[in-house]
Parts: C-alpha cells; structure tokens; sequence
C-alpha cells in the first residue's frame, strides 16, 4: 500500500445499544468494531457507510451526521528499538453516526458475528481506543429521547 485507503463505518444507534460487528478477517481478525470497509470508486461517503452496514449486518439506518474522520496509521510489528515498525496500512476511516430503522442484525461479507450491545459492553467490547472514543460521543450526541433528530449538526444525511 502506497498512499492511504479511504474507509466509511457506522456508529447505528437502537434506543440504547450500538451495533458492533467482530471482525471475520485481518486485519484485527477476532476484533468487535464498527461496521464498515472501504469506499468504493464513484461512490459518496453516505452511500458507502449504508451499504457497508447492509452488507455486514442487514441492518437499515439512517445517517443522522458525520462524527469525525480519523487516521488509522499501523505498523506491522514494533521495531527493535520499541519505537514501532515500519507502517504498513493507512486508512482514512470517515465515521457516520447513525439510526436503526429495519433489520436484525446479521454478519455478512467480512464480519464473523453482529449484534446490538450495550454502551457498558460495547466500552469492554471494543479494544481500539478511537473506535471507543467515537462510540462515546454518539451516544453523548444522539442518545436520549430529545436527540437524533439531526438539531445539533443540521439536517439528516441523505446518501
């Protein structure tokens, strides 16, 4: 890999549970994410997470706003020195926020197990402090019974 990947992930709300997927494949085989992947050509960061949370999970939503874009720079192991290794991947992970609206969760494509959990399991769940980190201000965001109507960041996204 030369130059960075651009990715797209999902942080779907259901009342009070996120929905994480465990990773099927490396990297980070085993690991419970968000549900995404990477963006496909012509395709808008919108469409891309919607069809990245379809394909993984059969879940439906609907975007409520970006929550940030982050960069995912990993080494392949750390070097002698311990002050880590040559890198190896470089995604560009642009996360949405979103609703459940249909659909039980199902893995699919790349995903070995998806479910709803809840904010305390999610927080156990989940070993990347970014993904921790974007999970926690969702639910700061949109979480409780006068939020997710898009009144904080504008309107609802469309794909």
């Amino acid at each position: 890999m030369t130059h960075p990947v651009p990715t797209v992930g999902v942080i779907c709300l259901r009342g009070d549970q996120v929905l994480l997927i465990q990773r099927g494949t490396p990297p980070r085989l085993g690991q419970w994410s968000l549900p995404g992947g990477r963006l496909e050509w012509g395709e808008t960061t919108a469409a891309g997470a919607l069809r990245e949370l379809m394909e993984e999970t059969g879940v439906e939503a609907e975007l409520l706003a970006l929550v940030d874009v982050i960069d995912g720079v990993f080494p392949a192991r750390p070097s002698l020195d311990g002050k880590g290794g040559d890198i190896t991947r470089h995604y560009v992970l642009i996360d949405y926020a979103a609703r459940w609206t249909a659909g039980e969760p199902v893995a699919g494509d790349d995903a070995a197990q998806a479910r709803f959990v809840s904010r305390d399991e999610a927080m156990a769940l989940v070993e990347w402090d970014e993904t921790r980190r974007v999970i926690h201000e969702t639910y700061e965001r949109f979480s409780g019974p006068d939020r997710g109507t898009g009144a904080k960041t504008g309107a609802m996204l469309n794909p």
